[in-house]
């Protein structure tokens, strides 16, 4: 069964230097009809104006990832991180016991464009975590690329969570096939452009919740980027 959850129906706030959609239930965007699918909680798709960003702010129990879609993300924490996120890029910061970050937009003309993941962890109270790894778009064209596991195979990143996620580039007409494993469910986001997922249409902020299939197959229908959840 494939639910699709269209990009238009999201929670959009405009707060002038940031404009964001929620796929899920957030800040003051509530629907209990979409709270999040199994660990899944938050997928938030930002736009942060120049010279602007989230100031410090904390977190607790949350594996939060950040892939940017366009410019450049700088990030600090009270680990002592400090990096900068561009596309290709994803950022792991496991919130566990408590953190504090901020992400700044520094570049004085061009916004950033990126997606804030947020999944349930494992158990509480784990030891707040950092994790950036790069992957170059030749590894996400035309196939599904492994960035994030609960198990950090094939050089994702760890999660403190039973669940993978992958990403692909496709051209129009591509295709790419993922096999579900009995008992696992899947949610696809639409990142950009448009593409079919057995059968059904999908555009760019559009998501589909899935269960109960044995494999899923995902078409390029105009050049796109999509993020594919494996989850319990």
């Amino acid at each position: 069964m494939i639910a699709l959850r269209p990009a238009a129906e999201r929670g959009h706030a405009d707060h002038g230097w940031l404009d964001t959609r929620h796929t899920f239930s957030f800040a003051s965007y509530h629907d209990p009809r979409h709270m999040g699918f199994r660990s899944l909680r938050v997928i938030n798709e930002d736009r942060v104006q120049p010279a602007e960003g989230f100031g410090p702010h904390a977190h607790r129990d949350m594996e939060i990832l950040t892939w940017v879609l366009e410019g450049v993300l700088e990030h600090k924490d009270s680990m002592g991180n400090g990096s900068v996120i561009r596309p290709g890029d994803l950022q792991r910061m496991s919130a566990g016991t408590g953190v504090t970050h901020s992400e700044f937009n520094s570049s004085p003309e061009a916004t950033v464009h990126f997606l804030q993941i947020w999944l349930l962890p494992r158990e509480r109270g784990l030891p707040p975590g950092y994790e950036q790894k790069r992957f170059p778009q030749k590894e996400r064209r035309g196939r599904l690329r492994l960035v994030a596991a609960g198990d950090g195979r094939d050089g994702a990143v760890t999660i403190h969570q039973d669940a993978d996620l992958w990403t692909a580039l496709l051209q129009p007409g591509e295709s790419v096939r993922h096999a579900l494993v009995p008992g696992r469910y899947a949610w696809l986001h639409v990142a950009r452009g448009a593409v079919s997922l057995n059968g059904s249409t999908l555009g760019a902020g559009d998501g589909a919740a899935v269960s109960d299939e044995v494999a899923i197959e995902i078409t390029g229908t105009v050049r796109a980027e999509v993020l594919l959840f494996d989850l319990t």
